[in-house]
């Protein structure tokens, strides 16, 4: 999962914060909760994507989506506690619209949905997955935006993201930050510094609210969460400029048809403006793409 800020209405951001603070449902709450089935936004369809669409996902005219849902602003839950909001939701409502078809929205763990797009639980995964050689091997992976990691602690922080030796550090468990986060404590080790202890928590919210409350001293995820973090929770800042920037993925099983169809649908709605209408509208038009692409090299 992964990598900036919504202009979303006062309640939802209200939500978010008080999550971050602690104060809601943590991450684990948000697993197996109500399916959030929307209506598709008003968009043209194009048919001719709509006739490729494999007569298995077409059947029921709707497409479920597992999400981790406490992401924000990318997937969270919104006040009443299981619609799921954000701006990913709202680009791939848009992409699911141009070929015809409605969103089921499931929220779960994010460490399930890869085994639950296996089991057939979920047709696609939508939360933020960056596209790495190993989503790869198990899956098939459409790109639609690009993200990087950003670091963020409290106001007057001195940490750097490449001097954390020693430091306590919170970081969602199962995202590509764990991995990051893991080789710079190994970097300290090995050049005789103390480890970075990391604190690994099952949904960002969780993250989030232990930097706040000062349990650990600083916190990595991708750049819009980070940024969205900072301005919704109170004293916390940036810490260092984002890195790693990489595509995020729609999730399919592996070779699956769809993906080629999800692909074209993510150019057909960069092509008629919606896809930069969606990214402008919540502020995250910076990670916008052009050459969405199934399975590229990471």
């Amino acid at each position: 999962m992964r990598s900036p800020n919504p202009r979303r209405t006062l309640a939802a951001g209200t939500v978010v914060l008080v999550a971050a603070l602690g104060l809601a449902a943590c991450g684990d709450d948000a697993a197996d909760t109500k399916p959030s089935e929307a209506a598709a936004p008003l968009a043209s369809v194009d048919q001719a994507l709509a006739d490729a669409v494999p007569a298995d996902i077409k059947a029921d005219g709707k497409i479920v989506i597992g999400v981790d849902s406490s992401y924000a602003p990318n997937e969270f839950l919104d006040e009443d506690g299981k619609t799921v909001s954000g701006w990913d939701v709202d680009l791939f409502d848009a992409v699911a619209a141009k070929i015809g078809l409605k969103t089921e929205w499931v929220s779960s763990s994010f460490d399930g949905i890869i085994p639950g797009i296996g089991s057939g639980k979920y047709e696609v995964g939508v939360s933020s997955f960056t596209i790495n050689a190993e989503r790869l091997t198990q899956t098939s992976m459409v790109s639609y935006f690009s993200a990087g990691t950003q670091w963020f602690g409290k106001e007057g922080a001195t940490i750097s993201p490449d001097d954390a030796c020693g430091k306590k550090i919170a970081v969602q468990a199962a995202t590509v930050q764990v991995e990051d986060i893991e080789a710079r404590s190994k970097a300290c080790t090995d050049a005789g510094k103390p480890k970075i202890t990391i604190d690994q928590y099952q949904g960002q919210d969780q993250a989030t609210a232990a930097v706040v409350s000062g349990k650990d001293e600083a916190g990595l995820a991708d750049s819009p969460i980070a940024a969205y973090a900072v301005s919704k929770a109170p004293g916390l800042q940036l810490l260092g400029d984002i890195y790693d920037a990489a595509p995020y993925g729609y999730v399919l099983k592996k070779d699956s048809p769809f993906a080629q169809v999800l692909a074209d649908a993510v150019k057909a709605i960069i092509a008629d403006g919606s896809y930069t209408k969606v990214l402008t509208e919540w502020g995250v038009e910076g990670g916008a793409i052009t050459d969405p692409a199934v399975d590229p090299a990471p």
